[in-house]
């Protein structure tokens, strides 16, 4: 779209940010999930984020679309319990009281990478057309009444992590606070009556929630890894099709069978369907592991770069450009009427956008100062 819309400048744009984005993810992923495993069964991060994405690589190669649909499906909703679960015992336990509202706006631009990188669900409409028929009327319904529950999820959440973040003087990541409540506790000398320099701190456990929350985080990187996994294999798989090598060496190898005995004839026809599908997972999983495994706190680190560039670029600044172009070409179209209503909008979101890659490139200069 971005091609016929922009040229090739356009195309090749979107190209080069899909691709950024889908490695910056997959690294994103594997560098957490090795975190994560690493707390539940203390095993080393670099081997956990190996295995786990080795496993569902295997998955998706060996069990096919199907089999990796109906995984999905269980995981999903093995983490919204979890979820459930989780802001309910926190709730009761007074996970949110002392929410006053005491804010410090200044440290929002910082999380605008993060909150992009796990809010933008743009991509699943291809989904719902092929789900919904592309009927126009229950697509929005389905975006709308689809948003609310994990809206409503993600308010009590917010609502939770201020409330117990108020209950300590240091940055301390809500999710870290909820496997292990922390407050510190200034201590005063009782002889001279002197605060003491030294901070103790009091770590109460509650019960069942780490492992909770662990294993929710866990299921949230898993079904978001298998998603980009799949998506991103078959980018490179219609890449590999489309070369003219890949042509040239399955007539060669076609023509080969013919001296093959049978058992042989089977195993190489195996290959000759699979090996595109296996390559062009190996072109996404190879480089992953070897960042994921060597960058220490590659997690943040992909994640600024998936948010605040990759995402911002694909789903902030080259729609609102292409909508442009569109009412441009079309010029007395039937659709040129809607397009000059939406034009104030359109020209904001791509402004806003804009902004933001602007204020992520200040925010890594100024990183990269100190």
């Amino acid at each position: 779209m971005a091609q016929e819309t922009l040229g090739d400048w356009g195309g090749n744009l979107a190209t080069v940010s899909y691709v950024f984005l889908g490695y910056t993810s997959m690294i994103a992923y594997s560098s957490k999930s090795g975190e994560i495993l690493f707390h539940l069964i203390n095993f080393p991060e670099p081997a956990s984020g190996f295995l786990f994405t080795a496993l569902f690589t295997f998955l998706i190669s060996v069990g096919g679309t199907q089999v990796t649909d109906q995984v999905n499906q269980w995981l999903t909703v093995s983490m919204i319990g979890l979820l459930m679960a989780i802001e309910v015992v926190a709730v009761m336990l007074g996970g949110w009281s002392g929410l006053e509202g005491n804010g410090d706006w200044g440290k929002v631009p910082a999380t605008i990478p993060v909150i992009i990188f796990s809010l933008v669900y743009h991509d699943v409409a291809p989904v719902l057309c092929a789900y919904l028929g592309s009927d126009l009327i229950r697509l929005r319904a389905s975006v709308l009444l689809g948003s609310l529950v994990p809206l409503l999820a993600l308010l009590v959440w917010d609502a939770i992590a201020l409330g117990i973040s108020t209950q300590t003087d240091q940055v301390v990541d809500p999710v870290e606070l909820l496997m292990g409540y922390v407050k510190y506790i200034d201590s005063t000398c009782h002889i001279c009556k002197i605060p003491s320099v030294e901070e103790h701190y009091v770590r109460v456990k509650w019960s069942g929630v780490s492992f909770m929350v662990e294993a929710f985080s866990l299921l949230a990187v898993g079904t978001s890894m298998i998603g980009t996994l799949l998506s991103f294999s078959e980018f490179f798989k219609e890449q590999l099709k489309n070369l003219s090598w890949h042509a040239s060496s399955v007539q060669i190898k076609a023509l080969a069978l013919d001296d093959l005995q049978q058992e042989p004839d089977k195993l190489t026809n195996w290959w000759g369907r699979n090996k595109t599908g296996f390559t062009a997972m190996a072109m996404v999983v190879t480089p992953t592991l070897i960042v994921s495994t060597t960058v220490p706190e590659a997690f943040s680190a992909a994640t600024d770069i998936a948010g605040g560039y990759c995402m911002t670029m694909l789903y902030g600044v080259l729609p609102p450009a292409m909508a442009w172009a569109m009412g441009n070409r079309e010029g007395e179209g039937s659709n040129q009427k809607g397009l000059t209503m939406a034009w104030p909008a359109i020209c904001g979101v791509g402004l806003f956008a804009c902004g933001l890659v602007v204020e992520q490139i200040l925010q890594d200069l100024l990183a990269l100062q100190f």
